[in-house]
C-alpha cells in the first residue's frame, strides 16, 4: 500500500516506476537476543556489526561431504544482546518515519522463529518501547502543533482522503461529542498501565524539515491475518454472550492508482502519542480475546498496524486547509509482525492446530518464493510472474516491492541450539532478500505552492504596516495620521451654513465640493486597483520565477543526490566486495587448513594401512607354515591311527577265528554223533547243488577257512541273468568292493548314461545304486525294469523290481534281534535269539527247513521268485 490521495496529484503525472539505476537493496537487519539460561547451548556467535557465524551445536552432526558446517552471514547491520531500543529505532525506523512526513511509504517487517524476539521488537514493554510506539511518538512531536482539527480530513472508503470544509467538520464533532459519554480532557484521562511510560521524555525525537504551511491528520488501523484470512481488530461488533458470531473475513481490493487496500478496513483519527497506543492496545485486547475464544496462539497469525498521514496545504491566509483534493496527499507506513517460522513437526501440532500451521509456513513460504522470483528477475534479466496472489501478505504488499515505497526487515534470532536448524533457514531467506531491489521513490514537492508563501506574505503585511504607522504618526493623536493626510489632499469644503430658507447657493456649492472630491476619489481607486493588479502581477511573475528557481533547484538537488546515491552504492558495493574477498580468504584458509589436516590424516592412515597389510602378511605366512605344519601332524596322526586300526582289525579277526574253528569242531562232533545215530533210517540224499553250499564268510578282508571245513566258492547268479538283453547302467561314481559276490549279468550293455540307441537294442534294465546304510556301511541297489516303445516311437523304462546286496564286519558290535517264536513255557526257543555266529553257523550248515540260501542273510524279506 502506497502513498493515496484522492483524484490525481502532481506525482501522478510522472512515471509510477523510475529508472533501473534509482534502486535500493532491501534494508535486512538482525537482531540477537540474550539466552534464557548462562548454562545454555549457544549456535549463534556475533563476529562484526555487520556478520554473524553459525555453528552448528555438539548434539548435531556437523560434518557433510567433508564439509564442516560451519556458515557466515552477513547485514546491513547486526544488533548484539547489549542493544537497547532506542539504538535499534535509531537505524531502523527512524529514516521511515522521515520518509512518511516527506510523503514516502515504508514497509517494517519482524521475521524469525517463534520466541526469537519479534513481539518485544515492533511494541516493548513499559519503559522499553518497541519500534512501534516509538514511531507514533517521533510521528506526533514533528506535526504536532500543525495538525488539523479532526474530521476534517475523512476516508472515502476506497483507499483515498477528502477534505471537509470547517462547518461540515465542526457537526462531525458535535456528533461524534453528543456520541461520546466520557467527556474527553486527555490531561486527566486515566493510562491503561500495560502500555504507560514506554518512551522516556529524555528518549523522545522528531524530524526535521517538517511542513509548517500544511496541516496533517494521522490514521490508524490494525488487522490480523489468520489462516489466509484478513480480520479487522478495531472493528466495533455488538458481543452476544449467548451466541457469539465469529468475526468476519476482510477483502483486499484495488483502488483506482492499483494500489491494494483492505475494503472495509476502521481507520481511527488519532491526534496523539497514547491515543494512537491505546487504539493498538485495543486491537490487542480483542486478539487476545478472539485468540482465547478459538483456542488458537497469537504466535501463528501476522499482525498489520497501518500508519496513514493525511496532509495538505493552507490556503493563502494560513488559517484553513486548502479545498483542493487535488492538494491532498497520503503516505503510510506498514509495521508487520509476521508469525513463528518453524516446522510443523517440532510443533508438534495435531488436527486444526496442524493445518493453522501449515496455512501459516504456506503463507511465508509464498513470502519466500516472491522474493526469490524477484531476485531471479533482477539479477537474470527475467521476466517472470511473481506469485503476489498465492497469500494475502504477498498481495498486501506487492505495492512496495514494485518500487512504491522502502522495505525493511529485521530478522530476530534466538541463539539457543535448538533452533539452529530453523534458524539456518531464517538466516538463507534473509540473506536472499537482502539481494532484491526495490525502486527508490522520487521526491516532489506536496503541492504547487512555494514553499514559503505564507511567511512572506506575514512579513508584506507587517512591513506595510510599520510604513503606514511611520507615514501617519503615533495612533494616540501626537500627529497627523495616514487617514488625516488623504482627508487634505482633498479640496476644501464651502462654507456650510444656510443662511435663510432662501439659500439657494450654499448647498448647489456643498454638492460640487462633495462631488469633486468623489471624483477624486474614484480616480484615486481606479489608481489604487491598477497599482495594485501591476503589482500583484509582479508578485505572480515573481513567485513563478522563484518556483522555477526552486524547481531547477530541487531537480539539481534530485540529480546531485542521485549520484551521491550512486557513490555510496558503488562504496557499498566495493565494501561488499572487499567483505566477501575477505570471507572468501578466510574460507580459504580454513578449507586450506582442513586440506592440510585431511592430508595428513590420508598419511597416518596409509601408514597404519600399510603396517597393517604387512602384518596381515606376517600373519597369513605364519598362517601358511602352521597349517603345513599341522597338516602333517594330522597325515601322521592318520598314519599311525590306520596302521592301529589294522592291527586290531587282524588281531580280532584271528580272534575270531578262532572261535569260529573251535565252534566247527563241536559242530563236526556233534553232526558225527548225530550221524551215527541216524544210519540205520537214512535216506539216499540227493545230491547237493552249488548253491545250497555254504559260502564263504564275506568281511572286509578275506579271512582263512578252516581245514576242517572245505568250502568251495559258489557263484551267484542274478534273477536278472536269462534269454533277456539286458541295458547295465552303472555310474562312473560307483566304488568297486572287495566282496566274493558280484552282480554278473552276461550279454548285457553297460552304459555310464543310458540312450535311446542301447534302449531300443534290449528289452530289460537295471540302475547299479549305491549309498550308506544306517550302520555306515556301503549298500549296492540293483534297480530293475523293463523296456518298451512308446507311441511316439521312443523307448521307456517301468520299474519293477529292486535287488539289495550289503556288506557287514562281523566283528563288529553285535546286533541282536527278537524272534516272534517262543516255547510253550514262554521261553526262547532255537533260533529266538541270534547273533552273527549262529546266523553264519546256520547258514554254513544249511540245516533243513531253513529257507536262508548263500548271500540272503543280509536281506530283510523273503526274495521274490520269478514266476
Amino acid at each position: 500500500m502506497i502513498r493515496q490521495a484522492k483524484g490525481k496529484t502532481p506525482r501522478r503525472h510522472l512515471p509510477k516506476k523510475p529508472s533501473n539505476n534509482q534502486k535500493d537493496p532491501v534494508g535486512v537487519y538482525c537482531r540477537v537476543r540474550p539466552l534464557g539460561a548462562e548454562d545454555e547451548e549457544c549456535c549463534i556467535e556475533v563476529i562484526s556489526n555487520t556478520t554473524i557465524q553459525l555453528h552448528a551445536p555438539d548434539g548435531l552432526k556437523a560434518n557433510r561431504n567433508g564439509e564442516f558446517k560451519e556458515t557466515q552471514y552477513s547485514f546491513k547491520k547486526v544488533f548484539g544482546i547489549k542493544t537497547t531500543q532506542r539504538e535499534l529505532f535509531e537505524d531502523v525506523a527512524k529514516p521511515l518515519v522521515e520518509d512518511l512526513i516527506h510523503c514516502k511509504n515504508g514497509l517494517l517487517f519482524t521475521y524469525g522463529v517463534t520466541g526469537s524476539g519479534k513481539t518485544y521488537t515492533m511494541t516493548g514493554s513499559p519503559g522499553q518501547g518497541g519500534l512501534l510506539p516509538r514511531s507514533l511518538d517521533m510521528i506526533f512531536n514533528s506535526i504536532g502543533p500543525y495538525q488539523a482539527k479532526r474530521y476534517v480530513f475523512k476516508p472515502d472508503d476506497k483507499n483515498g482522503m477528502e477534505v471537509q470544509n470547517q462547518v461540515d467538520a465542526l457537526l462531525d464533532r458535535q456528533k461524534r461529542d453528543s456520541q461520546t459519554t466520557v467527556p474527553k480532557t486527555p490531561t486527566t484521562r486515566r493510562i491503561d498501565p500495560e502500555f504507560a511510560d514506554m518512551i522516556s521524555p529524555e528518549e523522545a525525537c522528531q524530524a526535521d524539515g517538517v511542513d509548517e504551511y500544511s496541516s496533517y491528520s494521522v490514521f490508524v488501523s490494525y488487522i490480523e491475518i489468520y489462516n489466509n484470512y484478513i480480520y479487522d481488530l478495531l472493528e466495533e461488533t455488538p458481543f452476544d454472550p449467548i451466541k457469539p458470531k465469529p468475526p468476519q473475513s476482510k477483502i483486499l481490493r484495488e483502488d483506482q492508482n492499483h494500489n491494494m487496500y483492505v475494503a472495509g478496513c476502521t481507520e481511527v483519527e488519532v491526534k496523539s502519542t497514547e491515543e494512537a497506543f491505546e487504539v493498538f492496545w485495543r486491537g490487542q485486547k480483542k486478539r487476545r480475546i478472539a485468540n482465547t475464544q478459538l483456542n488458537r496462539e497469537s504466535s501463528r497469525s501476522h499482525s498489520v498496524f497501518v500508519v496513514k498521514l493525511a496532509q495538505a496545504p493552507l490556503d493563502a491566509d494560513g488559517d484553513n486547509v486548502l479545498q483542493d483534493k487535488n492538494q491532498v496527499n497520503v503516505s503510510q507506513l506498514c509495521l508487520v509482525d509476521l508469525a513463528g517460522s518453524e516446522r510443523t513437526s517440532r510443533t508438534r501440532a495435531e488436527g486444526s492446530r496442524l493445518r493453522e500451521a501449515g496455512n501459516i509456513n504456506q503463507s511465508l513460504m509464498t513470502l519466500r518464493t516472491c522474493i526469490e522470483v524477484l531476485r531471479e528477475n533482477q539479477m537474470c534479466g527475467t521476466n517472470k510472474m511473481v506469485p503476489y496472489r498465492d497469500s494475502k501478505v504477498t498481495h498486501l504488499f506487492k505495492n512496495y516491492f514494485d518500487g512504491e515505497g522502502k522495505v525493511r526487515m529485521v530478522v530476530c534470532v534466538n541463539p539457543k541450539a535448538d533452533d539452529y536448524e530453523e534458524t539456518l533457514l531464517v538466516m538463507r531467506f534473509a540473506e536472499m532478500t537482502q539481494e532484491v531491489e526495490v525502486a527508490r521513490p522520487v521526491d516532489r514537492p506536496i503541492c504547487g505552492f512555494t514553499a514559503g508563501r505564507r511567511q512572506r506574505n506575514q512579513a508584506f503585511k507587517e512591513e506595510l504596516t510599520r510604513r503606514l504607522e511611520e507615514r501617519g504618526g503615533s495612533v494616540d493623536g501626537e500627529s497627523p495620521t495616514v487617514l488625516n493626510q488623504l482627508l487634505q489632499s482633498f479640496p476644501p469644503l464651502p462654507p456650510c451654513e444656510i443662511s435663510g430658507p432662501n439659500d439657494d447657493v450654499t448647498l448647489p456649492r456643498l454638492i460640487e465640493a462633495l462631488e469633486k472630491r468623489h471624483k477624486i476619489r474614484q480616480m484615486m481607486i481606479e489608481e489604487y486597483n491598477k497599482t495594485a493588479n501591476m503589482l500583484k502581477s509582479v508578485l505572480q511573475q515573481q513567485d513563478s520565477n522563484l518556483l522555477s528557481k526552486e524547481n531547477f533547484i530541487q531537480e539539481q538537488r534530485g540529480k546531485l543526490g542521485e549520484k551521491d546515491k550512486m557513490v555510496q552504492n558503488q562504496k557499498n558495493e566495493i565494501d561488499r566486495l572487499e567483505k566477501k574477498s575477505k570471507m572468501l580468504e578466510y574460507k580459504i584458509d580454513i578449507l586450506q587448513k582442513t586440506t592440510n589436516i585431511y592430508e595428513e590424516d590420508k598419511r597416518s592412515l596409509q601408514q597404519e594401512l600399510e603396517s597393517r597389510e604387512q602384518r596381515l602378511q606376517r600373519e597369513m605366512s605364519e598362517k601358511r607354515r602352521v597349517e603345513a605344519r599341522m597338516q602333517g601332524v594330522v597325515t601322521d596322526a592318520k598314519l599311525k591311527w590306520e596302521k592301529e586300526c589294522e592291527r586290531r582289525v587282524n588281531a580280532k579277526q584271528l580272534e575270531m577265528q578262532n572261535k569260529l574253528w573251535v565252534k566247527d569242531e563241536k559242530l563236526k562232533q556233534l553232526k558225527a554223533i548225530v550221524t551215527e545215530g541216524k544210519t540205520e533210517n537214512r535216506q539216499p540224499q540227493r545230491p547237493s547243488r552249488e548253491k545250497d553250499k555254504v559260502p564263504a564268510k564275506r568281511s572286509a578282508s578275506p579271512s582263512p577257512v578252516p581245514t576242517g571245513l572245505p568250502v568251495r566258492p559258489l557263484h551267484r547268479r542274478s534273477h536278472s541273468a536269462g534269454g533277456e538283453r539286458w541295458v547295465d547302467h552303472k555310474p562312473t561314481t560307483n566304488v568297486d568292493l572287495d566282496t566274493v559276490l558280484q552282480p554278473n549279468i552276461p550279454n548285457a550293455i553297460k552304459v555310464n548314461a543310458p540312450n535311446e540307441k542301447a534302449l531300443s537294442k534290449c528289452d530289460k534294465y537295471v540302475l547299479t545304486h549305491q549309498e550308506v546304510a544306517s550302520d555306515g556301511e556301503i549298500q549296492t541297489k540293483l534297480i530293475k525294469g523293463e523296456v518298451f516303445k512308446t507311441r511316439g516311437g521312443g523307448q521307456a523304462v517301468q520299474f519293477t523290481d529292486i535287488e539289495t546286496l550289503k556288506q557287514e564286519n562281523p566283528v563288529a558290535a553285535s546286533r541282536k534281534r527278537r524272534s516272534s517264536e517262543t516255547g510253550p513255557n514262554g521261553e526262547p526257543m532255537e533260533g529266538d535269539w541270534t547273533d552273527v555266529e549262529t546266523r553264519c553257523s546256520v547258514g554254513v550248515e544249511m540245516r533243513a527247513g531253513s529257507n536262508l540260501g548263500p548271500g540272503y542273510q543280509h536281506h530283510g524279506y523273503p526274495k521274490r521268485r520269478k514266476p
